[in-house]
């Protein structure tokens, strides 16, 4: 072994060593056998047979496409079915134009590694998505963190940005599970010029076409990320705004260029899926109806005003071994409720993250609730 392999696999060591010392390391799990309070599966489209059926009719009508796209879509991965579903999404939503991504991390880093140049500035919600902070680490504008959907302190930011200011927000986060003022936000950024992004990555879908959309904001907001891989239990993502955008991000967004392009058959998953979520109204009902029926088990306690609007409802437990033992408790009891750990949030703020489904069963629920409710939680 070379003394520079040897260093390496010495620091790679250390490294692991002290995650596992302070209870972080990660490793790969399964969910095999448990009831799932921990996808981002909300309407169950990842287990839902009529959509595969129709998936699989909308195959036949194709001639064979091929196992993978051969390339990026600069050389040899561009589809007309890809052009022709760009369209689709962009005229649906609303918008001007669509850009395909491979991932919603990655639509994330092109544009924000893009978009802002030396001497503008980015602001951003501070519990803004890890992909929106590496794609601002990865470009040249000055990032300026706002407090948690606290307009004052967006306002005291925007007063302090320089050059071209973007302000990024999540229409539902991710952990905290609770919706940002849109309107008002967007009412900000028009009173000091400043061009809003907004990731809908766990609202669209659960919210309709997205809070973007349903808000009646889609002319106003300069992108709008959606992904496929949550709600639409698919993968991928676009980004939605005017021409000058896409043509922008073809030319300047790097994890664009440089990757290999989705293949047929999750654009046809894509379009299949967004034609069913607009055809199936009711299963939004249906998690909107689950949401309810789990936020009523906690009437009369004190942790009833804790409770979010939305399917994605976080259980404080400070600590990492504290959360940890609860999520291991859980699954004791079959429920796959997975914790988050510091420093994904903040020390003291660790939290079982629970993600309600259209699919979870009223006893599934109960059972989950009856732990919380035997359990002492921090209000």
């Amino acid at each position: 072994m070379s003394k520079a392999l040897a260093k390496s696999m010495e620091i790679l060591s250390s490294r692991l060593r002290q995650r596992k010392e302070n209870g972080l390391f990660r490793k790969l799990d399964l969910l095999q056998g448990l009831t799932d309070f921990c996808s981002n599966d909300y309407l169950g489209f990842s287990r839902n047979e009529a959509l595969f059926r129709q998936i699989e009719a909308a195959r036949a009508q194709y001639k064979p496409q091929g196992l993978g796209a051969t390339g990026s879509r600069l050389i040899s991965g561009n589809s007309i079915f890809a052009e022709e579903l760009e369209h689709y999404l962009a005229d649906a939503q609303g918008a001007e134009t669509a850009l395909l991504f491979n991932s919603g991390y990655a639509a994330n880093l092109g544009l924000f590694s893009a978009i802002a140049q030396k001497g503008d500035t980015i602001i951003t919600d501070e519990l803004i998505h890890a992909s929106v902070i590496d794609g601002c680490r990865t470009g040249f504008a000055t990032r300026l963190k706002f407090k948690h959907n606290d307009l004052q302190s967006l306002e005291e930011k925007l007063k302090a940005a320089r050059g071209i200011c973007y302000v990024a927000v999540e229409s539902l986060y991710s952990m905290d599970g609770d919706i940002a003022p849109l309107k008002e936000i967007n009412g900000l950024c028009k009173k000091y010029g400043a061009l809003l992004l907004v990731d809908e990555a766990h609202a669209f879908g659960v919210f309709g076409k997205g809070l973007v959309y349903e808000l009646g904001l889609s002319k106003e907001v300069f992108a709008t990320l959606l992904t496929f891989g949550k709600a639409l239990g698919g993968h991928g993502a676009v980004l939605l705004g005017p021409e000058l955008l896409y043509h922008y991000l073809i030319n300047f967004a790097r994890s664009f260029i440089y990757s290999t392009a989705l293949p047929f058959e999750q654009l046809l998953h894509i379009r299949c899926s967004y034609i069913y979520l607009h055809q199936n109204r009711q299963l939004q009902t249906s998690l909107n109806q689950k949401t309810e029926f789990f936020k009523n088990q906690f009437v009369g306690t004190a942790f009833e005003y804790r409770l979010k609007s939305g399917p994605i409802q976080p259980v404080l437990i400070p600590g990492n071994e504290a959360v940890k033992k609860a999520s291991r408790e859980l699954r004791k009891m079959g429920l796959a409720v997975w914790p988050i750990l510091s420093p994904t949030v903040a020390p003291g703020a660790e939290r079982l993250r629970i993600c309600l489904h259209s699919y979870n069963s009223a006893e599934e629920i109960e059972m989950l609730a009856h732990y919380l409710l035997q359990n002492p939680l921090p209000i």
